[in-house]
């Protein structure tokens, strides 16, 4: 009975690593720069990552490269090829605790810390890398490969659902809220002692300002597809990118604000801010678990699920 051969990888580590620097930065040059190497020894790297594929990767127009259809699957596959290689090269790092982790901005700046609290308890050696910022751009840095497992508000829609894990993690809510003794809701809104609110009918609310986040936030995700549907003719000011930013210019009673209730439970305490109850509107949200199925989860990967499970 013949023994059967194992065939060996003709395609290199090298390639692969000047296809994704050609991939990132858009030319052989600016790869050659990042990777010190000759530009004739990245464009010979690139021919010949192709012809092992045998399929183009960009098309050469003058000596601008386009990026071929083929281009991202090959990028994703080798972006997980080279990570877990440093993985493995680095290993005793992973074992001491490094750890990659992405959050939308409510998320990151309002939950992500007591999160953070437990780990470091439970290993005080971690050694954490943290990326906060809107739910499409964490979505985006997870199909990278650049981020372990990410905190997002909105819902995940990566480009390769194959490729992408995402759990239900928890529950939150948007809240609509105004300055106490606002402007805009005098002889506008009913105020309710007992559940210690204004309220608004949906056609009230359509007739004032209404400060959102912007496009591509999680927190916008649900005001548009929960909130806005029915304001058509909704005065929006403007959408802004730091939930700070709203939460402060409504205390100066610029407009209404929509969001999470995390951001503004202090002030609600100190009763500087005050939540507006709209009838009908349902501003309930999931909160979702990321990451990319090719991408190493190492022990502190783990611990960090265990800690997020348990809260």
């Amino acid at each position: 009975m013949k023994k059967s051969v194992q065939t060996l990888p003709k395609i290199t580590l090298k390639q692969l690593a000047v296809f994704v620097s050609i991939y990132q930065t858009g030319s052989t040059s600016r790869a050659s720069k990042e990777l010190h190497l000759s530009q004739s020894a990245v464009s010979s790297a690139l021919t010949e990552l192709e012809s092992r594929l045998q399929m183009p990767l960009f098309e050469r127009v003058g000596r601008r490269l386009n990026q071929h259809p083929n281009a991202h699957p090959i990028y994703v596959q080798a972006q997980a090829i080279l990570g877990q290689s440093l993985t493995l090269e680095h290993y005793h790092q992973y074992q001491a605790g490094q750890i990659h982790i992405g959050a939308s901005t409510t998320i990151g700046n309002y939950v992500l810390p007591s999160l953070l609290c437990k780990l470091y308890k439970a290993l005080p050696d971690a050694n954490v890398d943290m990326y906060i910022a809107n739910t499409q751009e964490v979505v985006s840095e997870v199909e990278q490969l650049n981020i372990d497992i990410a905190l997002v508000e909105g819902m995940p829609r990566p480009i390769d659902m194959k490729a992408i894990e995402q759990h239900k993690w928890r529950t939150d809510t948007l809240m609509i809220f105004a300055k106490r003794d606002s402007k805009w809701l005098k002889n506008v809104a009913i105020y309710s002692e007992d559940e210690n609110c204004y309220q608004l009918t949906i056609n009230q609310l359509a007739q004032l300002p209404l400060l959102v986040r912007e496009a591509g936030s999680g927190t916008r995700q649900i005001i548009d597809e929960q909130l806005l549907k029915y304001l058509p003719n909704a005065e929006v000011v403007k959408a802004i990118h730091q939930s700070e930013a709203i939460k402060h210019m409504v205390s100066a009673d610029i407009g209404l604000g929509c969001l999470s209730q995390h951001v503004i439970e202090t002030e609600l305490a100190t009763g500087e801010l005050v939540q507006v109850s709209v009838a009908g509107i349902d501003l309930s949200r999931t909160w979702w678990l990321v990451w990319h199925k090719a991408r190493h989860q190492s022990p502190i990967w783990q611990t960090f699920i265990d800690i997020i499970q348990q809260d």
